[in-house]
């Protein structure tokens, strides 16, 4: 797959502030009770899937420094990391030597078919255009079993921003807000069905409303 300059542009991005993406938003989580919640019932749909999922892995994509995918682990779901940032999944192995991350892009994933009880994008299509998302969630699909879950958050809205500082590092991303509504159109075109939504409003630093839709994969 070639490499677009957007997606050079979000790797040399975080490469830059992993260390201190890490320490700012290490206890975040801490401070969120309905991010938590929405985690847990996540672990729980994967834990009770009947296809399996409680034996089945679930990969965090763009797991960053991996202060989510421990959560999610701690929750009793095998769970491991993928991020574009050679930077941020090197942070991750040093705070979390006991869990799996790794070097990918979650729009081409080394994984083979089906095989994950589900899938955790915490923020990570933040930087995709609207219009690439269909392929992403047609690759998310790809590589969960029938039954599996995916849990996805996201920024609510319908604009896009231009971030040229973050982190105290000067970057070059695109942050797109996402109308809740069509994220549940494009996950349902991708075969992930809607179970559940939490849209809630912004705390602390937050500038919008923040979306949070769980989906189960047809059949």
């Amino acid at each position: 797959m070639k490499e677009t300059s957007d997606l050079s542009s979000v790797r040399a991005s975080y490469d830059a502030v992993a260390v201190d993406y890490a320490r700012l938003l290490g206890t975040e989580l801490d401070g969120k009770p309905l991010d938590r919640a929405m985690l847990a019932a996540f672990a729980e749909c994967v834990r009770a899937d009947g296809g399996g999922g409680a034996a089945r892995a679930v990969a965090d994509l763009g797991c960053g420094p991996g202060r989510v995918t421990a959560h999610l682990d701690g929750l009793g779901v095998r769970t491991f990391g993928v991020d574009l940032s050679p930077a941020m999944v090197a942070v991750a192995r040093r705070s979390y030597p006991g869990l799996r991350f790794e070097v990918g892009s979650m729009a081409a994933l080394d994984i083979a078919d089906g095989v994950l009880g589900g899938v955790l994008a915490w923020y990570s299509t933040v930087h995709t255009p609207p219009g690439e998302l269909p392929a992403l969630f047609t690759e998310f699909a790809r590589v969960m079993a029938p039954g599996g879950h995916l849990l996805i958050a996201f920024k609510a809205g319908d604009e896009k921003l231009r971030l040229e500082h973050a982190y105290g590092h000067p970057v070059g991303l695109d942050v797109y807000r996402t109308p809740p509504e069509l994220m549940a159109d494009l996950l349902g075109g991708a075969g992930l069905e809607e179970v559940a939504r939490l849209i809630r409003q912004p705390a602390d630093q937050e500038k919008s409303p923040q979306g949070f839709l769980l989906a189960r994969k047809r059949g």
